[in-house]
């Protein structure tokens, strides 16, 4: 392909929809923040959003590249069963959308779907009583929050109905020995989940390094979890509340996500 040819090619925005766009845009700037906070594993792990419409499409990143290189370009458009349906210069890693296929294939309001290694939270998922209710962080997550057992590296199909019930309607899931995933119906709120959840397994593991005795929270309060943080956002949603001013802190380092 020359030059001519390849400034003559359409730009990926001018070949979606404006939802997909602004899917593309959130997405992108959900891995540049993953990157910022320090969750990523290099090239690995991956991130996904169902692109709007009545096609079961998805976003998800290109395989190879660093999560601090993502742009709302370069998201390659999958199928549930992670085929490439929208012409790309960028490859996937087939296996590495499996566990995100079965998710969105198995619930239709998970419209995202993050994992990561994150330090902390691989360091709490390999401990036996899991996550421990021991901090404010911990209400939410404890109210929606499943256990899925370590089965080897996330390649074989047959692991598809266990991951998925051990999911079950909660949108929080701790892979044992091997990371952390959240679930959500929006980018925005899927984010804030996973930054609940990496916060509590920090907490937790400074907690239990310090040697005291730890203070649980009442089972009561716990119980009452997610209806005192809907009450402390205002109704909106953790997600909606504070996802306008991440943007903005982005775009204050790099806005180049948006490309």
């Amino acid at each position: 392909m020359n030059i001519a040819e390849k400034n003559s090619r359409p730009s990926v925005r001018e070949q979606v929809s404006e939802a997909e766009w602004q899917t593309r845009v959130d997405l992108a700037a959900a891995y540049r923040l993953v990157a910022l906070y320090g969750w990523d594993d290099l090239v690995f792990t991956h991130l996904s959003a169902r692109v709007p419409g009545p096609e079961h499409h998805f976003l998800i990143n290109p395989y190879g590249m660093m999560f601090e290189e993502i742009t709302a370009s370069s998201l390659v458009k999958v199928d549930i069963e992670g085929n490439i349906v929208m012409d790309t210069p960028y490859p996937i890693n087939p296996a590495g959308f499996t566990i995100h296929g079965a998710i969105h294939a198995a619930r239709d309001n998970a419209h995202c779907v993050l994992h990561v290694h994150s330090i902390n939270g691989v360091a709490v998922s390999a401990q036996k009583h899991g996550v421990l209710p021991i901090s404010q962080q911990s209400l939410l997550v404890l109210s929606s929050l499943g256990y899925h057992d370590y089965e080897g590296l996330a390649l074989n199909e047959d692991e598809k109905p266990r991951l998925v019930r051990d999911l079950g309607n909660n949108n929080f899931l701790m892979l044992r020995n091997h990371g952390l995933l959240t679930v959500a119906e929006t980018i925005p709120e899927a984010f804030v989940y996973l930054y609940f959840f990496e916060a509590v397994c920090m907490i937790q593991v400074r907690a239990l390094a310090g040697g005291g005795e730890l203070i649980p929270v009442d089972a009561r309060v716990i119980a009452g979890g997610r209806a005192q943080a809907k009450q402390a956002t205002k109704g909106m949603g953790a997600g909606a509340l504070t996802w306008p001013s991440l943007l903005r802190k982005l775009d204050r380092r790099d806005a180049t996500y948006r490309s």
